[in-house]
């Protein structure tokens, strides 16, 4: 047995033992312990909202112990073969093998441990926004959503369309989608703030550089024994007919609805849905979260003035250039990371820097 590969398999078996600590796996298997009996009792399937938040953490909690198991067996291969591999040389390519899927396991669970916010686990709604720029803004917005989608897809999450707000012309003037999978909000955190494009513009007939800006918002989607307090006095609550693309995607009915909520003056848009009923629903999830998340900030800001410091507004700061003339660059201010492969990135090929700024907060 080669001294590198007792190396090897020590450290790696000393990852496994820091694994089971960080992912508190005693702590998952009693919780899901009790998450079964719950399940298990009679009437749980008849509050279908809260069964199904249940059923979901239970899925969450299975799969993290599921795959901390399945690095325990990967270590218990990786060790037999190399036993074997004493004996017999033919072994050693299979206690290898063994012991790099273990090490890409391992990789995963560690970046699964950076998502223990209370929230991070579940879903998203993510919003965007054009900033300055006109048509270009439209245009970018539009961008930066079928990025978004296409990253969810590749992650195997699922993507509701919440609000899409056709630009003047061109591109969008607002898209919502909620995101729907593990660790979606968790992972997606990393976009908030504000996208910045430089490009020679389409529009433009001179085909000057044009340098545009669109803000993104993510927000969780709050599990129902959140409460939010909202007076139903202080939402209006207005419907209207779908501003669709045209075709057959076009609304006929007055489904679409907005909410304002007059004391903050918050207000949500959903058209995107079969009904008005679940319009209203949907936008009424989307104001529960920005609420809370306005409250939260309120409490930020109260603590760091008594600490006598003042926080940046994390959606008014600019945290990532996509630079498409006069050179191909795509870089994220707060962890370095860049590419030069735009079209990927545009295509939702964004892990590396979603998991760059993680991996940024985590060590910084």
């Amino acid at each position: 047995m080669a001294d590198r590969e007792l190396k090897d398999i020590e450290e790696v078996a000393r990852r496994v033992v820091d694994a089971k600590g960080y992912l508190h796996i005693e702590q998952k298997i009693e919780e899901l312990g009790a998450l079964d009996e719950t399940i298990a009792s009679p009437g749980f399937w008849d509050d279908a909202a809260h069964a199904s938040e249940v059923s979901k953490r239970a899925s969450n909690l299975r799969d993290t112990i599921d795959e901390y198991n399945e690095a325990e067996a990967l270590l218990e291969d990786a060790r037999a073969a190399l036993e074997l591999a004493a004996e017999d040389q033919a072994f050693e390519e299979e206690a290898a093998d063994a012991l790099d899927a273990l090490d890409a396991l391992l990789d995963r669970l560690e970046v699964s441990s950076w998502f223990s916010g209370r929230f991070d686990a579940g879903d998203a709604i993510l919003t965007v926004n054009p900033g300055s720029g006109g048509l270009e803004a439209q245009d970018w917005t539009e961008m930066l959503y079928r990025m978004y989608s296409r990253y969810a897809e590749k992650k195997g999450w699922k993507v509701r369309v919440l609000d899409l707000v056709p630009g003047n012309g061109i591109g969008l003037d607002k898209a919502t989608i909620q995101v729907e999978g593990k660790n979606a909000y968790g992972m997606l955190r990393s976009e908030s703030g504000v996208h910045r494009l430089v490009r020679i513009s389409p529009t433009d007939d001179k085909k000057r550089r044009h340098t545009t800006f669109a803000g993104v918002e993510v927000l969780p989607v709050l599990p129902d024994d959140i409460e939010i307090d909202i007076n139903p006095a202080d939402v209006r609550v207005d419907v209207y007919r779908s501003s669709g693309p045209g075709g057959q995607c076009v609304n006929t009915t007055d489904s679409a609805v907005r909410l304002t909520h007059v004391p903050t003056g918050i207000v949500v848009t959903c058209q995107n849905e079969k009904s008005q009923l679940q319009n209203k629903e949907a936008a009424f999830k989307v104001l529960r979260a920005k609420l809370f998340e306005l409250e939260e900030r309120k409490r930020e800001e109260e603590l760091e003035e008594l600490r006598g410091e003042r926080m940046e507004n994390s959606f008014g700061s600019q945290i990532r250039n996509y630079v498409l003339y006069p050179y191909q660059l795509v870089k994220d201010v707060r962890s370095n990371i860049e590419t030069g492969n735009v079209d990927a990135v545009l295509d939702g090929e964004i892990d590396e820097f979603v998991l760059g700024y993680h991996k940024w907060r985590v060590t910084s």
